[in-house]
């Protein structure tokens, strides 16, 4: 019996085998970058700048440390001086009251020198150094001037202390010492330590308009109060406080206003007991007794006088008896 041929079977095609999905894991870095509105490029383009800064201020401070960076920077002041960039002029402008010999030996030591060597910001702090100059503009115009510029201070009061005399500004900055007399009309404040008070006396002033270009000075006592002088040759004492002195200040002001109290026979007014006002007459002055001096007239005795009679009258242009 034949048997029907058994038909090969098919061969299964194999199945390529899949291949694993990777597993991402993010890191907390990845994490916050994907927070941040930049992309990956431009964060990453970012720290590259910072390396490089970071790079570069190392190598500098490297140059630094060895000198190379100075004598680069000294032969480039040399190379400068030799194309005439150098300092041959100097123009200070501003001086009126300050010592200005003393201004021009400081700022002519810049002379001669190479421009990119001249320490402006040090020329200017050491022209600061005197009590007239408030301010100094100094600038290289190039190729060969030093410009300057001073701003001088104004002097508003003089400070006496212990026998010395200074001029002094609205801060309270010693100018100069001067000799007693040279100050002007200037109102003087006296006492230790007075001219640190110059701000906050001038402010109490302020609060008295009336009174403020009548007064002629005024001392600072025991460093907490002060007795303002009038021109008119007062004193005023004022209590301790700037709220308390102010208080009695306008208070003087209002009773000087009604009353007239300045150039009278008051010469000293104590206001320091805020509920009461005590006034000092001035001293009288007891009238000078002028002795009366009788005119006595010399009288020469003559012991014998001839009778003239009116016929021996002798004539001195004729030389004749009438």
């Amino acid at each position: 019996m034949a048997t029907a041929a058994r038909k090969p079977s098919a061969k299964r095609k194999a199945s390529a085998p899949s291949p694993r999905q990777k597993i991402v894991q993010s890191s907390g870095i990845d994490k916050i970058l994907r927070m941040l509105p930049f992309s990956e490029e431009e964060v990453q383009r970012v720290i590259t700048w910072i390396f490089v800064a970071a790079l570069t201020v190392l190598v500098y401070a490297a140059a630094q440390y060895a000198g190379l960076t100075a004598a680069a920077y000294q032969q480039y002041a040399a190379l400068a001086a030799k194309a005439g960039f150098q300092v041959q002029r100097v123009e200070v402008t501003g001086m009126e009251r300050v010592d200005q010999l003393k201004v021009y030996q400081l700022v002519l030591a810049e002379k001669d020198r190479a421009m990119p060597l001249v320490d402006i910001d040090k020329v200017r702090t050491d022209l600061l150094q005197y009590g007239w100059i408030k301010d100094a503009r100094v600038a290289r115009q190039l190729p060969d001037t030093l410009a300057v510029e001073i701003v001088e201070r104004t002097p508003t009061a003089i400070w006496q202390r212990n026998g010395k005399y200074s001029l002094i500004d609205a801060e309270g900055i010693v100018l100069q010492n001067i000799r007693p007399g040279e100050g002007g009309d200037l109102p003087t404040l006296n006492g230790n330590a007075a001219n640190k008070q110059t701000v906050a006396l001038s402010a109490l002033l302020d609060k008295a308009s009336a009174l403020k270009s009548q007064v002629s000075g005024a001392t600072w006592v025991g460093n907490r109060r002060w007795d303002i002088q009038f021109q008119t040759g007062e004193t005023l004492a004022l209590p301790e406080g700037e709220a308390a002195a102010a208080k009695a200040l306008l208070n003087f002001a209002r009773m000087d206003g009604v009353h007239r109290l300045l150039g009278r026979d008051l010469i000293h007014f104590d206001l320091r007991d805020p509920d009461r006002a005590y006034f000092r007459k001035a001293p009288k002055v007891e009238p000078v007794k002028v002795e009366k001096v009788e005119k006595v007239e010399k009288v020469e005795k003559v012991d014998k006088v001839d009778k003239i009679e009116p016929n021996q009258i002798t004539s001195k242009t004729s030389g004749q008896t009438a």
